[in-house]
């Protein structure tokens, strides 16, 4: 499969009213701040989203977004197996705001660390507790062992297990019901 297309902050920008874009990141990442006109639909939401997408890119182009580009590079090789033409935003809400251009900050929104920062965080802190644990209890280590693996696993994947667990954490979730994807997979199909 070939990577998809990408555009930079600047060309995105100057065209960004002729997208729709879709924000891939947890609800409070997207809540903590995103690029303006972007709906949230999660990455391990967007199967449930694709009749909405595929009648969204009927009438224009979609813009795929995330902290960084490897959510929306991974949804848009979801939505191309789908039939479903979008480009990915390179580097992410980071270099959009790094390229000077504002993000929408909800108010009353609080700021949630980036997914790839919380599971560089959880897995470093499982590693030394591992491995500290490990001092006194010797089998302990294979918890350093384990989360080792599966950091191989992802990087050869392209998933994150430990990021999809962490998305389902309290204070990744924006303050929202449960209808607003609901509302927003309708919104698409208007």
């Amino acid at each position: 499969m070939t990577s998809p297309a990408s555009l930079s902050p600047a060309q995105a920008a100057a065209r960004l009213e002729e997208f729709t874009v879709i924000d891939v990141r947890a609800p409070g990442e997207y809540a903590a701040g995103h690029v303006p006109g972007a709906l949230n639909i999660p990455l391990d939401k967007l199967p449930d989203a694709l009749p909405a997408l595929k009648s969204a890119s009927a009438r224009g182009s979609l813009l795929v977004v995330c902290a960084s580009g490897v959510r929306s590079t991974r949804a848009c090789e979801i939505l191309a197996g789908a039939d479903i033409e979008a480009v990915t935003l390179t580097g992410g809400t980071s270099a959009w705001e790094g390229d000077g251009r504002g993000l929408v900050r909800p108010e009353g929104a609080h700021a949630t660390w980036p997914m790839e920062r919380q599971v560089r965080l959880a897995a470093g802190s499982l590693v030394v507790a591992g491995l500290v644990a490990g001092i006194r209890f010797p089998a302990a280590r294979w918890l350093s062992a384990g989360v080792g693996t599966g950091l191989v696993y992802s990087a050869l994947s392209n998933t994150c297990g430990m990021a999809a667990v962490l998305s389902k954490l309290p204070y990744n979730r924006a303050p929202r019901t449960a209808g607003d994807l609901d509302a927003t997979l309708e919104q698409l199909q208007r």
